[in-house]
């Protein structure tokens, strides 16, 4: 997917808004669902839309499920090219008002 042809919706900019929360973490899907409220069926759609358009990178956590007592989790993280994208995407979106640290 091109950059540039991803649709920004609502749940996207509460997604992306996780990652401006704490833009050094990988966080999994389930914290963003969490925090932001969106289903699994609304949240991973556009984790995946994200991923494949560059601006979020994911990795499996490395434990052993049997040991933590529940399967691994997809951790994701925004890409250097999914922050310079957000911000113009935020600046573009947001009132002038807004309070958030671009």
């Amino acid at each position: 997917m091109e950059q540039n042809s991803l649709r920004i919706t609502g749940p996207i900019l509460k997604v992306l808004g996780e990652f401006f929360n704490r833009p050094t973490v990988r966080i999994s899907g389930i914290e963003i669902s969490r925090s932001t409220g969106l289903a699994s069926g609304t949240l991973y759609p556009i984790l995946f839309r994200l991923e494949e358009a560059g601006w979020l990178d994911s990795e499996w956590e490395e434990v052993i499920p049997t040991q933590v007592k529940r399967p691994r989790r997809r951790l994701y993280c925004i890409t250097a090219l999914g922050e310079v994208n957000a911000r113009a995407t935020f600046r573009e979106f947001l009132p002038r008002s807004t309070e958030f640290a671009l």
